[in-house]
């Protein structure tokens, strides 16, 4: 206990004092450009949660985040820091695109999208083996590989979009938009249960989606064989060897269910959303799901509250920048970076802080045992 935190403060108590000092700071920011930070900390909540076409909102930003969370979370649990995701979601799409475009005039949508599942994970996994491969055979860096793939699916992805995939007489670089069929239902039966409405928020399946791929991790890493192969390679890679642990193919399997997840976040703007491939329909979300994956301990549970928390600042932020004019677009970025900060650069800021307080109290609780022994 003296050389680390209880899990209950390592995993709650330090994230949100990091939390907390983003926002202070955050408030710092606000304050200088003139606004009060109390209203527009209201604001940002509000807007976020104060009504359903905000929830809505918030809850799909959370489901990419999700996606990406987890994604960056299994590679992490391996020791492999993927910086992949965003472009391991952009080749997703192209799977996504294959069975929408293919099969939204011949079947349901309860058909196309299972198969859409499968072709984006399948798509985003093979974009995922090449980085995996080089790092187990060949020693190269996987955050190196990884950035470099991320700007080469861009690239594949304008061209696809430019000369594959845009309809005929069409100069937008995207696809046609997809039939009914190739579309994901929303979820305004659930919102019309309690009263409320999505108010044209593009919420749907994919949320459950993201939330049964949350408990499958949470199953993979605590509850199978290869879930403690994967953890002990990433905590001691020398003594994995030791015990019989394959580390090329822990690593290459690892780092395919980490480009799988990744893909399945095309499903939620691509289907769930435009119904068509856009450019630029990732918005980032890979590199995010990097802070929700640290914020959230690389734990399910915690990744999931943490994009919630990221797309309170999407939404919430939205509805700041218009109601404060002072607060600019740029300004909620800014904000979103200062937790980024705080809960992943700066995440062990006030962890020796903790530990000695900790230690303190330990030796105190000690001391006044044996005084009383």
């Amino acid at each position: 206990m003296k050389n680390e935190l209880p899990k209950w403060a390592d995993y709650i108590l330090l994230p949100l004092i990091n939390l907390t000092v983003a926002f202070i700071v955050a408030g710092m920011v606000v304050m200088l450009v003139g606004e009060n930070p109390f209203e527009a900390a209201y604001i940002l909540v509000r807007g976020a949660f104060g009504y359903g076409g905000g929830i809505a909102y918030t809850m799909y930003y959370a489901t990419n985040f999700i996606f990406t969370g987890l994604s960056v979370a299994v590679a992490f649990h391996c020791g492999l820091f993927n910086i992949g995701s965003e472009g391991q979601a952009i080749i997703g799409a192209l799977g996504v695109a294959l069975a929408a475009l293919t099969l939204d005039n011949l079947m349901p949508w309860w058909i196309v999208f299972p198969l859409a599942i499968i072709g984006s994970a399948l798509f985003g996994a093979a974009w995922a083996f090449i980085p995996a491969w080089l790092q187990a055979k060949r020693g190269s860096h996987i955050v190196i590989t990884t950035i470099m793939f991320n700007f080469i699916a861009s690239s594949i992805m304008v061209y696809a979009l430019v000369e594959l995939l845009k309809p005929a007489g069409s100069m937008a670089p995207q696809t046609r938009t997809f039939e009914q069929a190739g579309q994901i239902p929303k979820l305004d039966w659930l919102f019309e249960l309690f009263g409320s409405s999505l108010q044209g928020a593009p919420l749907n399946l994919s949320f459950f989606l993201a939330l049964i791929m949350a408990f499958l991790v949470w199953v993979l890493i605590w509850r199978t064989r290869f879930g403690y192969e994967l953890r002990t390679t990433g905590t001691n890679p020398t003594a994995a060897v030791y015990a019989g642990i394959p580390p090329v193919k822990t690593i290459v399997i690892t780092m395919l269910i980490s480009g799988g997840l990744a893909g399945m976040m095309a499903l939620n703007p691509v289907m769930g959303d435009q119904a068509r491939i856009e450019l630029d329909f990732t918005a980032g979300a890979g590199f995010v799901g990097i802070a929700v994956a640290l914020m959230g301990r690389s734990h399910p549970l915690g990744i999931i509250l943490a994009a919630i928390l990221f797309g309170m600042l999407y939404q919430g932020g939205a509805e700041l920048s218009f109601d404060m004019p002072n607060i600019s677009r740029d300004m909620i970025i800014a904000i979103q970076g200062l937790v980024i900060l705080f809960a992943g650069a700066l995440e062990n800021l006030f962890r020796p802080s903790l530990i000695r307080l900790f230690s303190r109290f330990s030796r105190d609780s000690d001391n006044t045992l044996a005084e009383a022994a």
